[in-house]
């Protein structure tokens, strides 16, 4: 993997900043893709919830395998895949039945690799899933269930990894990439090592075209609109301060707390501003 930065021929490759990526330019297996519609942000009632969104190329989606319930079977990785929907790449595997699905890409896997999944073998190759009671302390981990059996919830995205600190009991304390530290059943599986792509975050698109291509629309400030359009809107000049910055609907948009859900939250021992959570 390299960092590619192209000479400034136009005006979107001035600032253009790529990775070079060793994969295999192939379709994608046509029994483990769909062909998914667009909702341009509108729900149901065809109402826009989430706003910014629509056009952009279309793409088929991937069947990811994100429980790896195929137990003790061994898979070879055919090949690392580009797919769009998500920024790490994909590995096509192939169970020794013949069976193929996709999983994420892991770091340092290569293409004639033996991955394995398993809840009694003590294999720490990454590409390897098993449940987090088996797995050493210290150890790198991705694709982590958040319930025994759901399938995997965090730590998706390229370069993510989250760190097993302890096991007691039946609970295992993990430190995710955030910086929180919460604790999760033992049974619950997750991969070891870290998602491949990590240079994904240094990849600078160049131009706005390439965020139409992605589907997602400009983003107007809420300071540049008219006060009938946004709480922050009006006035003859820029104006320094006069308030907190809001959603158009007046919700606080920096820091205040949108998410409540008191299972999860009991599990959390401190939070990735650092603070301890108090009972």
């Amino acid at each position: 993997m390299a960092i590619i930065n192209t000479r400034p021929l136009t005006p979107g490759q001035r600032f253009h900043v790529g990775n070079k990526l060793d994969l295999d330019s192939k379709r994608p297996e046509k029994r483990l893709s769909k062909f998914q519609k667009r909702t341009g942000g509108r729900n149901t009632y065809g109402r826009i919830t989430s706003r910014r969104r629509g056009g952009g190329h279309a793409r088929l989606y991937r069947k990811i395998d994100f429980k790896r319930e195929k137990l003790e079977i061994p898979a070879k990785v055919q090949a690392l895949e580009y797919d769009p929907n998500r920024s790490g790449n994909i590995a096509l595997l192939v169970y020794a039945d013949g069976e193929k699905r996709y999983i994420l890409a892991p770091n340092k896997v290569k293409v004639g690799d033996i991955l394995l999944s398993t809840k009694t073998k003590l294999v720490f190759n990454p590409g390897n899933n098993l449940p987090l009671k088996l797995i050493p302390p210290a150890t790198k981990v991705h694709a982590i269930e958040m319930q025994p059996g759901k399938g995997a919830q965090i730590a998706r995205s390229a370069g993510a990894a989250a760190q097993l600190v302890s096991i007691e009991d039946n609970r295992a304390t993990l430190k995710m990439p955030s910086g929180e530290i919460r604790m999760i059943h033992s049974n619950c599986n997750a991969t070891i090592g870290e998602v491949g792509n990590s240079d994904h975050k240094i990849i600078s698109l160049g131009k706005a075209g390439r965020n139409r291509w992605k589907g997602r629309r400009p983003r107007v400030r809420g300071v540049a609109m008219n006060p009938v359009d946004h709480p922050m809107g009006g006035g003859e000049a820029k104006t320094s301060g006069g308030g907190h910055p809001v959603s158009p609907w007046g919700q606080l948009s920096k820091g205040f707390p949108t998410r409540h859900n008191k299972v999860s939250e009991k599990m959390i021992l401190i939070r990735r501003t650092g603070r301890k959570v108090k009972r």
